[in-house]
């Protein structure tokens, strides 16, 4: 049969991009299930936009993104925005692959459903929780954070999701527990690249205590009004605005309390280049790589001017005071 569109722009996919209906149809109850409670109205009309389930490019532009709906103090950038095509197609996902367009081109293998997070260590109330249950744990929020990555680019993508505080103070922790360690999904089945001798496997990060419960830490199902994509992090990544990158974990399966500090993939791959702590501090540079500036992904790329690096990644006020005192260049 022989379709018709009237939008030049639109280029039909490839068969094997289109999202099959039984994932589009979960995708579709995950977003009804985020657009429930104290931010329904905030988020409901983002809910009947079409989920993209393998990083396809919608045609088209959005429609303009409003302000920050948050109401943590200090939580918001009014930056532009990254436009999602960018945010979707340039991402670090060394399951799916070490180039940056690999994720988007590999992850439709990622089986999200079902799927369950695992929290366990150091708490009182350990449990397992299926993902429509970590969803409805807390009302979700949309949050408009910076991404900072080492190597220099940035974007500023809405995620939505909840505090992180809120899914720690429900498992309760023991007083002796001083960390969060978060494990990704490792599957040779469904993602091709674990199993390379990158990284070690799974891919582990961790918080100190004080962070995870920071209320800018974020548990997050979403962005730009969806359901995460695949190369993105789906179904549940974390997002923590004031360190870079890859300390937000994607696709988390497991969450552990501990009172030691976790060793994290990237500090065991390279602990000269990568600490634990990786907030964003232009004052330290990588050891192949100044940090003092950025360029935002989707602006002129090599041509686009440089911007000053900032502080914690702009969100000094509400985070410096967590390092307190630490010699944040020993501290890296």
């Amino acid at each position: 049969m022989l379709i018709k569109t009237q939008d030049k722009g639109f280029i039909h996919p490839f068969s094997s991009e289109i999202t099959p209906e039984r994932l589009y149809r979960r995708r579709r109850e995950l977003i009804q299930l985020m657009a429930g409670g104290a931010a329904g109205a905030a988020l409901a009309t983002w809910a009947g936009r079409e989920a993209m389930a393998q990083g396809v490019a919608r045609p088209g532009k959005h429609a303009a993104l409003p302000g920050g709906k948050s109401a943590v103090a200090g939580a918001v950038t009014m930056d532009k925005v990254t436009d999602y095509k960018d945010a979707s197609t340039y991402n670090k996902f060394y399951e799916f692959g070490t180039d940056k367009a690999d994720p988007a081109k590999n992850a439709g293998t990622l089986a999200t459903s079902p799927w369950t997070v695992e929290v366990e260590g150091l708490v009182k109330k350990p449990a397992r929780y299926t993902l429509e249950d970590l969803i409805k744990l807390s009302a979700q929020e949309e949050r408009i954070y910076r991404l900072r990555c080492v190597e220099g680019w940035s974007m500023v993508i809405p995620w939505v999701g909840y505090s992180m505080a809120e899914l720690i103070k429900k498992v309760e922790p023991l007083g002796s527990a001083k960390y969060v360690e978060f494990f990704t999904q490792a599957d040779p089945k469904t993602m091709p690249f674990v199993g390379s001798r990158v990284l070690e496997w799974p891919y582990v990060e961790g918080l100190r205590m004080d962070e995870a419960m920071n209320p800018l830490t974020l548990l997050t199902f979403g962005m730009y009004g969806e359901v995460l994509p695949n190369q993105n992090g789906a179904p549940v990544r974390l997002v923590v605005p004031w360190k870079y990158g890859f300390k937000s974990g994607k696709s988390i399966v497991k969450i552990r309390f501990t009172d030691k500090e976790p060793k994290t993939a990237w500090n065991k791959a390279a602990p000269q280049e990568y600490g634990f702590f990786s907030n964003v501090n232009p004052n330290v540079d990588h050891p192949r790589w100044s940090q003092a500036s950025e360029r935002r992904i989707g602006e002129d790329g090599l041509f686009a001017k440089k911007r000053k690096t900032l502080m914690f990644n702009g969100s000094e006020a509400q985070v410096a005071q967590l390092y307190a005192g630490m010699d944040l260049k020993k501290f890296f």
